[in-house]
C-alpha cells in the first residue's frame, strides 16, 4: 500500500521529492499481524548509541508505539494489516521506498522485523 511521503524536513534526515513507502509483508508477518492486532501505531525505531571507544552502534526495531513516542516526530506510513505505521525519520531517509516485513526469533522471541536485502541493511544502518 503507497502512502504519500512527506516534504523535507528542516534538519534534512528525509530527502525532498522522496517517493511513497510501498510496505508489504509475508505470510508469516501477515499472520503475526493478525494474531497480534492492535489500536496504537506500530513504529519503525532507530536508535543509536555510541560505545566507550567512539564506536556508532546503530538498532533498528519494529515496535508498537509507547507512551513517550511522538507522533509528530516520525513519517507516517501504513502497515499492510491496515494500521498505521510510523517510522524513524533518521531510518526513513535511508530506508528504500519498498520495503517489507518478516517475523523472526523463535518462541516468545518473535517479533516483526524489516526484510531487507544486506545493500540496504548497510544503507540503513552504515549511512
Amino acid at each position: 500500500m503507497a502512502v504519500a511521503f512527506p516534504a523535507a524536513v528542516a534538519n534534512n534526515l528525509v530527502v525532498a521529492d522522496r517517493p511513497s513507502f510501498d510496505v508489504d509483508a509475508d505470510a508469516s508477518a501477515r499472520e503475526w499481524l493478525a494474531a497480534h492486532p492492535t489500536d496504537r501505531p506500530r513504529l519503525i525505531a532507530y536508535d543509536v548509541t555510541w560505545c566507550c571507544g567512539g564506536a556508532k552502534m546503530c538498532r533498528v526495531s519494529v515496535r508498537d508505539m509507547k507512551g513517550k513516542d511522538d507522533p509528530d516526530k516520525y513519517v507516517r506510513a501504513v502497515s499492510p494489516d491496515g494500521a498505521a505505521l510510523l517510522i524513524d525519520r533518521r531510518a526513513a531517509a535511508r530506508l528504500p521506498a519498498r520495503f517489507g516485513l518478516t517475523v523472526r526469533g523463535l518462541g516468545r522471541w518473535k517479533h516483526l522485523d524489516l526484510a531487507l536485502e544486506a545493500d540496504q541493511w548497510g544503507d540503513l544502518l552504515y549511512t
